[in-house]
């Protein structure tokens, strides 16, 4: 038993200090450091409890808690067809309730104003270049929460933490 606890101490300790580390290196800008939604099976609390020991927040829980529609999903509801973006997200969101936080990924620009036009609560920018973070960023201009995801690591994130998304 002292062995178990000693291990999970360690790698929630661990992950603490790692998200510290991502948390410095994104101070003095708006960006906001928070989990990915994969965890270890059966350390979800714990890994999640650590993140914000570290001074990092929780993405979401589980998928009860949010709507993630990934560029995959887009990418079947539209037939390969980006017209029909909007209405289909707007139909989407129509169905979920008033409280309910709906996320969209996007992984090109010219998918962002569709996207915005369904009034979204946060748009994912999914590895974009810098450039094309601050583009993004630029485009969306307030509209929604802007996320950016894929390619971050501590050589990274202070870059993406200046192009002036809100989370990463």
């Amino acid at each position: 038993a002292e062995r178990v606890a000693l291990n999970l101490v360690q790698r929630m300790s661990a992950i603490a200090t790692k998200t510290n580390e991502f948390v410095r290196l994104a101070a003095g800008t708006s960006a906001r450091i928070t989990d990915t939604r994969k965890t270890t099976p059966g350390l979800r609390i714990l890994e999640r409890f650590a993140v914000r020991c570290g001074g990092g927040a929780n993405h979401r829980y589980s998928l009860s808690d949010a709507v993630l529609a990934k560029d995959n999903h887009l990418a079947v509801m539209t037939g390969g067809d980006p017209a029909r973006l909007t209405g289909l997200l707007l139909a989407a969101k129509a169905q979920l309730g008033h409280t309910t936080h709906f996320e969209v990924e996007v992984d090109r620009t010219d998918q962002i104003e569709p996207v915005l036009a369904a009034g979204v609560d946060t748009i994912m920018l999914d590895n974009f270049t810098l450039d094309e973070l601050r583009a993004g960023v630029a485009l969306v201009a307030g509209r929604a929460r802007v996320e950016a995801s894929g390619n971050v690591n501590l050589g990274t994130v202070a870059g993406i933490a200046a192009t002036g998304v809100d989370v990463i």
